[in-house]
C-alpha cells in the first residue's frame, strides 16, 4: 500500500502516456496535480489566460502527433477555457483538458449557491468529444482510460475530465496498479481491407484524370510522405483543404496550392476520379459541389477517413474506406508499386499545363511585390519572413486580412510547418499557437504573423514566452483597424466611394478603427525584444536580430493601411459562404 493524492494518480497516468508538457494556470484547487508534474518528468508551461493553454496544447498536438494536455481550475478558470475548447475541437486537435471542481459533496448537482461553480461537464459535453466528472479517487483510472479511448477513436478533438478538489488534493491509501496504455486502449491505427485498397488502385490506375484531395486527417496521421508517394506514382495533382495546406511541398509538380482558387476549381472539375483522404468536404471545400467540383454523377469518389460517420456525408462516395490516412496511403503506395504503374502522356501533359497555370497565378499575385518601401505592403511580409526564418521554420497566421496576406504569400516547403485556425477563424489564438509550436519543436524558428486587432486579444502571452523561455517571433501588421471588417463595412455602406477613393471618411465608418499602440515598447516592457519597422530592409534586420538573440521578440510593422484592406481573394472567401449551385 502507498498514499498519494488524486492529482498525483492522474500525473502518473499522464507520464505513462508519454506526456512531456502540460499547459495551464496554477491554482490551489488542483495543487495535488500540478505540484507532482516535475517529479514525473513533465514540464508545466503557465500562460496568462486559460484559453491560451488550450491553443498551446492544440498546436503541440498538431505538430507532434501526440496528446496535448491543458489544465484549468474550477469555475472562472474553466469558463476562460471554453473558447479554447470550441476552437480546438473545431480544428480537430487531440487535446485532453483536466479541470478541478469544488468538493464532491456540493457539486453535480449544485447544492445551491456554490461558489465558483457551474456544471462544467454538462457545458463542455456538446462542445467536445467527451466530457465527464470523476466522482471519487477509486474511479480516476477508469474515467481517465475512458477519456483516452475517446481521444484516440475517430477524428481527433477535445476530451475533458473534471475532478473535485478534495479528490485531487487529498491523500488516499492505494495499491499501485499502473497499467500501460496498450492495456486500456487500441494502440495500432485502423487499417483498410486489402480488397478496398485493390479496388481503389483499379479506379485510380484506370482513370483518365485522377486527383488527390488531402484534408487535415493526413496531417494528424503524419501521412505526408505517403501522400506524396501516391501522387507521384499516379502522376496525379494534389489539392488540399485549408486546414491541410501544409500536407505537401508546394514546389512539387503534383502540388496545386490552395491560394490558386481558380486553378483548384479547374483541377477538381477535370478529375474523373478523386481520392479524398482525411477530409469532410466542408464549407471551405465548397461542400464538394459544382461548380467548384465536377458533378458527382460524372466523377467517382474514393473517400478515406478514420471516422466512418463522415464517409459520404457531403459528397456521394463510390468507395468508402474507414482507415487511418497513413495506413491507407502506405498500403495504396505498395499496391501501385507492385503494379509498376507507368503514367501515360496525357497525365504528364495535364500536370505540365497545371504547372504553367500555377506559374501564371503566382506572377499575378506577385505584382503586389513591386516595392519594399515604407509603409510596407502587406504582401511583402510573409515572403520576407520565410526568406529570413528558413524553410524549416513554423509559420503561424492569425487575423482577418493579415491571415489572408500571410497565406497567399507564404509557400509551403516543408510539411507540418503552418498553423492557423482554419475551421474557426479565431482571432487571438496565434501567439499561443506559436508558443505551443516552440514547445513542440524546441530548436525551430517559430514566427507568428498577426494583425493588430488579433494581437490585442492576448498580448500578455509575450510575457509567457519570456518567463517560459519560448523564443518565438511575433510580427504585428499594424493598420490601426479591424481591417477585414472595415473593408466589408465600407463596401456595404458605399461601394462606389470605396472603389473610387479607397475608403470612406471617418464620419461614415462605424467603430472600425483602432488607436495608436506601440507594440514594440509593450514587448520591451515584458522583457522581450521589440522592434518598430516600416520597410523591407527594417523587417529583415529585425527578424535576423531576433533569431540570433534566441529571445522572444515582437516586431511592430507599419503597413500600408489602404492596401492592407484589399487582400486578394476576399470575394472568393465571401462566395465560399454561399451554397454552391450543384
Amino acid at each position: 500500500m502507498t498514499s498519494m493524492t488524486g492529482g498525483e494518480r492522474l500525473v502518473r497516468m499522464l507520464a505513462a502516456e508519454s506526456v512531456e508538457v502540460v499547459f495551464g494556470i496554477i491554482d490551489g484547487s488542483y495543487f495535488g496535480l500540478y505540484s507532482t508534474l516535475r517529479d514525473h518528468g513533465i514540464r508545466l508551461v503557465t500562460p496568462r489566460h486559460e484559453t491560451s493553454a488550450l491553443h498551446m496544447a492544440g498546436a503541440y498536438a498538431r505538430l507532434t502527433g501526440r496528446l496535448g494536455v491543458a489544465i484549468a481550475s474550477n469555475g472562472p478558470g474553466v469558463a476562460n477555457a471554453l473558447p479554447g475548447v470550441a476552437v480546438e475541437q473545431g480544428e480537430g486537435n487531440r487535446v485532453l483538458l483536466l479541470t478541478s471542481w469544488r468538493r464532491h459533496q456540493i457539486v453535480g448537482p449544485d447544492r445551491g449557491g456554490t461558489y465558483q461553480y457551474f456544471d462544467q461537464p454538462a457545458v463542455i459535453r456538446p462542445m467536445a468529444k467527451f466530457s465527464e466528472a470523476v466522482p471519487s479517487f477509486d474511479r480516476i483510472p477508469e474515467m481517465f482510460h475512458k477519456a483516452l479511448r475517446h481521444s484516440w477513436s475517430g477524428r481527433p478533438g477535445v476530451v475533458h475530465l473534471t475532478i473535485p478538489e478534495d479528490v485531487l488534493n487529498t491523500e488516499f491509501d492505494m495499491t499501485v496498479e499502473d497499467v500501460t496504455p496498450a492495456r486500456y486502449r487500441r494502440m495500432q491505427p485502423v487499417g483498410p481491407a486489402a480488397a478496398q485498397v485493390s479496388a481503389a488502385a483499379d479506379l485510380l490506375v484506370g482513370a483518365e484524370a485522377p486527383m488527390l484531395h488531402a484534408g487535415s486527417g493526413v496531417l494528424h496521421a503524419h501521412a505526408t510522405t505517403e501522400l506524396r508517394e501516391v501522387a507521384e506514382l499516379l502522376h496525379a495533382p494534389v489539392t488540399t483543404s485549408w486546414a491541410a495546406r501544409d500536407a505537401i511541398d508546394e514546389r512539387l509538380d503534383v502540388a496545386i496550392p490552395m491560394p490558386y482558387s481558380e486553378l483548384c476549381d479547374r483541377v477538381r472539375n477535370d478529375a474523373d476520379v478523386v481520392l479524398a483522404v482525411g477530409t469532410r468536404f466542408g464549407e471551405t471545400d465548397w461542400w464538394g459541389k459544382a461548380p467548384n467540383w465536377r458533378r458527382a454523377d460524372s466523377q467517382q469518389l474514393i473517400q478515406v477517413d478514420i471516422d466512418d460517420v463522415l464517409l459520404g456525408m457531403n459528397k456521394p462516395v463510390d468507395i468508402a474506406v474507414q482507415s487511418d490516412a497513413r495506413e491507407f496511403l502506405a498500403a495504396l503506395a505498395a499496391e501501385l508499386r507492385s503494379r509498376d504503374v507507368v503514367p501515360g502522356p496525357a497525365r504528364v501533359e495535364r500536370l505540365a499545363a497545371y504547372g504553367a497555370a500555377r506559374t501564371q497565378a503566382r506572377a499575378t499575385l506577385d505584382q503586389a511585390l513591386a516595392t519594399e518601401a515604407a509603409p510596407l505592403h502587406s504582401a511583402q511580409v510573409a515572403g520576407i519572413a520565410q526568406q529570413v526564418c528558413g524553410d524549416d521554420s513554423v509559420l503561424v497566421a492569425d487575423g482577418g486580412n493579415t491571415a489572408i496576406w500571410a497565406q497567399l504569400y507564404h509557400q509551403v516547403r516543408q510539411p507540418h510547418s503552418l498553423l492557423s485556425t482554419y475551421k474557426f477563424g479565431m482571432l487571438g489564438a496565434g501567439v499561443a499557437q506559436a508558443l505551443g509550436a516552440r514547445a513542440a519543436r524546441p530548436t525551430a524558428t517559430v514566427c507568428c504573423l498577426i494583425g493588430d486587432g488579433a494581437f490585442g486579444f492576448h498580448p500578455l502571452e509575450i510575457e509567457t514566452a519570456v518567463r517560459n523561455d519560448l523564443p518565438v517571433i511575433v510580427v504585428v501588421l499594424v493598420d490601426h483597424a479591424w481591417g477585414m471588417v472595415k473593408v466589408n463595412q465600407e463596401f456595404a455602406l458605399d461601394a462606389q466611394q470605396l472603389v473610387a477613393e479607397g475608403g470612406l471618411p471617418a464620419e461614415k465608418r462605424i467603430n472600425t478603427d483602432l488607436g495608436e499602440t506601440r507594440y514594440d515598447t509593450m514587448a520591451q516592457a515584458m522583457g522581450a525584444l521589440g522592434f518598430r519597422v516600416d520597410d523591407g530592409a527594417g523587417l529583415r534586420a529585425a527578424l535576423g536580430e531576433a533569431i540570433a538573440a534566441q529571445r522572444p521578440a515582437v516586431i511592430h510593422v507599419d503597413v500600408d493601411a489602404r492596401a492592407h484592406k484589399f487582400a486578394p481573394s476576399l470575394l472568393t472567401f465571401k462566395a465560399m459562404h454561399a451554397e454552391p449551385a450543384g
